[in-house]
């Protein structure tokens, strides 16, 4: 129960009485908690998710009950993937990035040994077509990851980064896991696709 004397958004959204013991009141407010328990509710089922929440320790419930919330709204905008494809997308972002990270220190290894031997080089020109198909280094701050999941979680994925995101899962085959060298050649295999 709320401190307010009103029920929590859980048992508001389930007609109910709130009671002291609540294990919803503390991670389910009064005002916004039921439009995010109504997802719950229809995903995982309110029994269900009061079941988990009472198993696990007090300090452990918080972190629970949000990435509970993300998962059921995740699985309710795409029924099939639930929020695989976001973490998807993501994984391919850090791949570009190690990529991208990769051809930069090369460049900088390049451009230190050259500089070494005269002090006016200039950057080479044979490399902008692989350069160029990196987004800029900005592209990928904290503000706009941010901005990406906030969009996610209320509109769900855009149809081009998700269709994108199939096509790239289609061409290189079902594997249930990659590790860090499978996931570099499908990074460069899918720069360098026509």
């Amino acid at each position: 129960m709320t401190g307010s004397g009103s029920p929590c958004g859980a048992c508001k959204f389930l007609r109910r009485k709130c009671v002291r013991g609540c294990v919803f009141a503390p991670y389910f407010c009064h005002e916004q908690g039921a439009t995010h328990f109504a997802a719950i509710h229809k995903v995982f089922g309110a029994s269900n998710v009061s079941k988990l929440l009472a198993h696990l320790p007090v300090t452990d419930r918080s972190e629970a009950a949000m990435s509970i919330a993300y998962e059921a709204q995740a699985r309710l905008q795409d029924p099939i993937y639930g929020c695989v494809s976001h973490i998807f997308a993501l994984q391919q972002q850090v791949v570009n990035l190690q990529a991208q990270l990769a051809s930069l220190k090369a460049q900088a290894a390049q451009g230190y040994s050259n500089g070494s031997d005269s002090s006016s080089s200039s950057p080479p020109q044979n490399d902008y077509s692989f350069t160029s198909k990196f987004p800029p280094l900005g592209h990928y701050s904290s503000s706009s990851l941010n901005h990406y999941d906030m969009t996610f979680y209320e509109n769900g994925l855009t149809s081009s980064s998700s269709s994108s995101m199939d096509q790239s899962c289609q061409s290189y085959g079902d594997s249930d896991s990659f590790d860090m060298g499978d996931l570099r050649s499908v990074a460069f295999a899918y720069l360098n696709r026509p």
